[in-house]
């Protein structure tokens, strides 16, 4: 596969949950850079899924990045275990009731990359005060909680705009979008400048070629990126 310049972190969630380690390492081995791993925990949104303990033991699949998204209340509460278990980045949400400023900081302090997610009626406003201490900024695309669901393209307007989030920098962050990231959806995000999309349900449809679905996504991502620039050069 030629390199790309959006990269695809997969999302186990739809996945066989019953032997995680062959998804993982079946995502990875078609073309995923990364996995991205859905905490929940029935209260911040309505599942429940993962938590730390099993994380740790699917570390053991190799050195593949791990990008966790905390879709719960308290993840100051339990942040100390999600970095024991080895996720390189940490993302949680921006509309949590606790302190924010103090979980970033321990998840930089580790080492590990830190990232707050938006809901799609959140502005991206919210995320000022922190943004000196931000690594990844999460644009949601769906209401957080389940697979499978439309992409909202309303939300997606936040894509282009959250990289001034990290504008002045020298070394920039990573814009993420996650939630009905699909073969419809790539060239949009690509348009307005996604590094990283999260890819969930449409790669574990039967039947489905996995590594068809990544190199797709992949090239269409990078097709709008490319049409936007050239787009943006001929109104300079």
């Amino acid at each position: 596969m030629s390199k790309s310049r959006v990269l695809v972190s997969a999302s186990i969630l739809d996945s066989d949950l019953s032997s995680l380690s062959a998804e993982c390492r079946k995502v990875l081995k078609a073309g995923a850079d990364r996995i991205h791993i859905d905490v929940m925990d029935g209260h911040f949104v309505p599942n429940i899924t993962l938590g730390p303990g099993i994380i740790k033991r699917l570390r053991k699949i190799g050195k593949q990045p791990f990008d966790a998204h905390l879709m719960i209340s308290e993840p100051g509460r339990y942040m100390d275990q999600f970095i024991d278990a080895g996720c390189d980045s940490i993302t949680f949400h921006v509309e949590v009731e606790e302190p924010i400023e103090p979980t970033l900081i321990k998840i930089r302090k580790a080492g590990r990359a830190a990232g707050l997610a938006i809901k799609p009626a959140t502005p991206l406003s919210a995320l000022d005060p922190f943004r000196d201490l931000l690594d990844i900024v999460m644009v949601m695309t769906v209401e957080p909680g389940f697979g499978g669901q439309e992409f909202m393209a309303d939300a997606a307007q936040k894509i282009l705009p959250a990289h001034t989030i990290f504008a002045g920098r020298a070394v920039p962050g990573e814009v993420h979008v996650d939630g009905g990231v699909n073969r419809q959806s790539a060239a949009m995000c690509g348009r307005m400048g996604a590094d990283v999309l999260v890819v969930g349900s449409t790669l574990w449809k039967k039947g489905r070629d996995i590594s068809d679905e990544i190199t797709r996504i992949k090239t269409l991502a990078d097709e709008g990126f490319r049409a936007a620039r050239l787009e943006a050069k001929r109104h300079d």
